[in-house]
């Protein structure tokens, strides 16, 4: 017979315990959370909740509809919640039976995009050129769903959750103003969900670290002299200009950037007379730099500022740049905490298997989910949407012609859930 050291036996302990834990963990995800989600009721209420916010879109700080939804139903499950709190949004919070604990946050935002819905179905946006085209409207529903779930099981929390329904995600920083209003001060960790139609149903992906990058916004004005374009000499070109700085710009990521390191800067929009014949006082475009840290795009933003105004210079011309802060914040790099990745991605293997959960490559485009990771322990991960089978065409977030497979609610709420939980115990 083998002997075994007293080191071994605690080993094969630990990991005989580790395994028991897993097994357990696995069949609670999969049989309770998942399966209630999953039951034909509950499935067919989330269904109509998002059909609902989907028929009634609302722009950023404009979500008094959807707001109203959200607390009709919480008020329906029994769940308290701070309203308003930046404005539209709303903080619910479930204080469990089971003891004190640390607090929790799950989090979803609310806003539609300014489009025309190209989609023709049965519950097609009702709001002219008004669009859930990114998702929020499963977002929403999604969270809903997870308050239910938690709501039932509430006495075996030992601690809180704290649900997070944020307006203006679209540009505007809604997520800023919620940390502003001190609703999540005692929160030390926060968990967030996107769409994905590149994903298929029941995959979720992600990646520890730097995962979304930082963004800003810029509009610039380079002002001239007209004149007529038949005497160019008698004018002071302010397209001409323009011209030169657009150009000047790339020049930031081919010379100014590590090629190791990820950047964008992007014009993408340029005015500037209405005449063929005329030389216009002044020339106006704009665009996005991004970087994938927040230190770059402080680079980028100065050394924009730098060129435009240079340039303009340069051509006898003035300029003056706008990077629009107050109104459009900058969003900083959304960056996963490397333990709360490692929790939420340990129970999504749990409950959808692990060959559905995939590492995500790092993406340009921005969150401010990014804010509450920069104050509590964030994982965000995007939850697949996609299902070739049933879809004429997938097509991306922010297109006229998106559309999901609504099979994603249920195991949306339940991922909610089941991070929550998880995290709690």
């Amino acid at each position: 017979m083998a002997s075994f050291t007293p080191k071994l036996v605690l080993f094969l302990l630990l990991l005989f315990s580790h395994h028991t834990t897993l097994s357990s963990s696995t069949s609670t995800l999969r049989d309770d959370l998942l399966g209630a989600a999953r039951a034909p009721s509950f499935a067919s209420w989330l269904r109509g909740l998002r059909r609902r916010i989907h028929q009634h879109p609302e722009l950023a700080f404009q979500e008094h509809r959807t707001s109203e939804l959200v607390r009709a139903e919480l008020d329906a499950l029994g769940v308290s919640y701070v309203w308003p709190v930046a404005r539209t949004g709303g903080v619910a919070t479930i204080a469990g039976g089971g003891g004190v604990g640390p607090v929790v946050a799950l989090r979803a935002d609310m806003d539609a995009l300014p489009l025309q819905e190209l989609v023709d179905w049965e519950y097609k946006s009702l709001e002219t050129g008004k669009m859930h085209a990114c998702g929020h409207d499963a977002h929403v529903t999604m969270l809903l769903g997870a308050a239910k779930l938690l709501q039932y099981r509430k006495k075996d929390l030992k601690g809180t959750v704290k649900l997070v329904f944020q307006p203006a995600e679209e540009s505007y920083g809604g997520a800023y103003y919620i940390l502003k209003e001190g609703a999540l001060d005692d929160v030390e960790a926060i968990f967030g969900l996107h769409v994905s139609p590149h994903l298929p149903v029941g995959v979720v992906a992600s990646r520890p670290g730097p995962f979304l990058a930082a963004s800003a916004r810029f509009s610039a004005t380079v002002a001239g002299k007209a004149g007529h374009a038949g005497g160019p000499h008698d004018a002071v070109d302010p397209i001409v200009a323009a011209s030169s700085t657009v150009l000047g710009l790339q020049q930031l990521v081919a010379r100014e950037t590590d090629p190791l390191e990820a950047a964008v800067v992007s014009v993408t929009l340029l005015r500037g007379g209405d005449g063929d014949n005329v030389i216009p006082e002044s020339a106006t475009f704009g665009g996005t730099v991004r970087s994938m840290t927040d230190e770059g795009l402080s680079y980028l933003m100065k050394r924009v500022k730098e060129i435009i105004e240079g340039q303009a210079t340069v051509h006898r011309c003035a300029a003056t740049v706008d990077f629009m802060e107050e109104e459009l914040r900058p969003y900083p790099a959304t960056v996963n905490d490397e333990g709360m990745y490692a929790h939420a991605k340990a129970v999504a293997e749990a409950m959808l298997g692990e060959a559905n959960v995939k590492t995500a490559p790092r993406s340009m485009g921005a969150e401010d989910f990014a804010f509450y990771a920069q104050r509590a322990a964030g994982a965000f991960f995007f939850i697949g949407v996609g299902n070739e089978t049933t879809m004429d065409r997938v097509s991306p977030v922010h297109s006229p012609h998106f559309v999901m497979d609504e099979e994603v609610l249920p195991i949306g709420a339940a991922f909610h859930a089941s991070v929550a939980v998880e995290y709690l115990k």
